[in-house]
């Protein structure tokens, strides 16, 4: 499971969910255990994205930059990533949709490194707790639910971050 959660993180497609979720329902006394070893190795291999993004940037990035004469536009996309890519980082982070494309483009963009790596703890190990938290107190009935609605379940827990962040700015 820690080898498809880091591999996910940075070039394979399949989510280690469908590997978290039943092996917390048959031990469930290692829920926190598989919990934090998949978050663990997801950070892991998000770093490995970020440095795939950032060493590929300079043998191909730059080429494609150069051939389409979008040095200007690649600047903006910088500045951009550099105010906004955070908040990507955290917000799809805790989705479904492929974290590796959000780590390679960190690392393409050269993200700050610390920026990087403490925006993925959040968003990492939010996702797989809220994965343990429901399979340890509702179990082998959440295990429906989270399988036949992924997206409706991580919308709605996307909905409640997101929230609450706003609540902070706001008060």
């Amino acid at each position: 499971m820690s080898a498809v959660s880091f591999a996910e993180s940075s070039f394979f497609p399949l989510p280690p969910d469908v590997m978290l979720i039943p092996m917390c329902l048959a031990q469930p006394k290692k829920l926190w255990f598989y919990t934090n070893l998949c978050a663990l190795a997801s950070l892991l291999g998000g770093v490995f994205g970020y440095a795939l993004g950032f060493y590929l940037f300079e043998s191909l990035g730059r080429l494609i930059i150069d051939l389409y004469d979008a040095q200007d536009s690649f600047l903006r996309f910088q500045e951009m990533f550099a105010a906004y890519g955070p908040w990507f980082l955290i917000l799809k982070g805790v989705t479904p949709i492929p974290y590796k494309l959000l780590t390679i483009t960190a690392g393409f963009a050269h993200l700050d490194l610390t920026v990087f790596v403490l925006c993925s703890i959040i968003a990492r190990f939010s996702r797989f707790y809220m994965i343990a938290v429901l399979l340890h107190f509702y179990g082998e009935q959440v295990q429906a639910i989270i399988e036949k609605r992924l997206m409706l379940v991580t919308t709605l827990l996307l909905v409640v971050v997101v929230g609450g962040l706003l609540s902070f700015k706001f008060v």
